[in-house]
């Protein structure tokens, strides 16, 4: 079974002026229309079994997709999907968005503080984590990087999440991307707190950074703790698998390796077991 836990259903007019002023620059190109149609046979041409949904929130940045667009475009595709939606809990009417997904069937928030600007452990944010945990939702993470100059990059650590997770142990989280660069932070945080996990996306486009992270989460012993994401469609999931499978062929005279079984059990990971979402296949 393949679970692909982060991948995006985001139009380019999702972004107001934020990817034209400052992520063209930085990726050479403006961001891709993708079709329902174009997002299933990416899916299918990876073998995903079932594909986490979702789309971005950052209202000072004027980035939003709204939960109405999520839910119809899950429904026009035919791969099995979760939906999450894309929150930025600074937003006043926050209750009433969160509301609405609850409604829709979402399993998840999708957040991104780096660029929302928001700082996730501000005390006015735990009634937020309250209302997730009390209604299962999972929280994806943005942490990490950001093309953007207007981002903030104190707002994107591991050790942010290590605190929220302190205050509400058992809320489910999801760090996205490993969180690069700061992939060994995350290693420890993934260790000390149970119902924190960490996807994989991207990791393959830096090969050194994302074979020396895989590195650490074996000398660690926490790669049960990493979930497969292409983050699609700025890859493909097969790009991805492929990706993984390149840094488990690197070798370096006598140094660690990362082993063929830590990339094919994090490509095969039973993630939606270990995040409580149910399986849409069975529905």
């Amino acid at each position: 079974m393949i679970v692909d836990v982060h991948s995006h259903n985001l139009q380019p007019e999702h972004w107001g002026d934020e990817h034209r002023n400052n992520w063209e620059p930085a990726y050479g190109e403006p961001y891709p229309r993708i079709s329902p149609q174009e997002y299933d046979a990416a899916m299918i041409e990876a073998g995903v079994d079932v594909a986490i949904v979702f789309g971005l929130a950052a209202s000072r940045a004027g980035v939003r997709t709204p939960n109405t667009f999520v839910a119809e475009y899950c429904a026009q595709v035919t791969t099995p999907t979760v939906a999450f939606t894309a929150m930025d809990p600074l937003d006043p009417d926050w209750r009433e968005q969160l509301e609405e997904a609850i409604a829709l069937g979402f399993r998840g928030v999708k957040l991104y503080p780096v660029l929302a600007l928001f700082d996730p452990l501000a005390p006015e944010f735990d009634e937020f984590y309250r209302t997730c945990l009390r209604h299962g939702l999972v929280l994806l993470w943005h942490i990490g990087a950001t093309a953007s100059p207007q981002g903030r990059l104190s707002l994107s650590t591991p050790f942010l999440i290590e605190e929220v997770a302190r205050r509400h142990p058992d809320l489910t989280q999801i760090m996205a991307h490993m969180g690069h660069p700061w992939q060994r932070d995350v290693m420890v945080v993934l260790r000390k707190h149970a119902r924190v996990f960490a996807d994989v996306s991207a990791s393959w486009a830096r090969p050194m950074d994302g074979f020396m992270a895989l590195v650490a989460a074996q000398e660690w012993k926490v790669t049960d703790k990493l979930l497969f994401g292409s983050d699609f469609p700025l890859w493909r999931p097969a790009e991805a698998i492929a990706g993984l499978r390149r840094l488990a062929a690197f070798r370096a005279g006598d140094l660690p390796f990362v082993t063929e079984d830590t990339v094919e059990s994090i490509i095969h990971r039973d993630t939606l077991s270990l995040l409580g979402i149910p399986d849409p296949r069975r529905a």
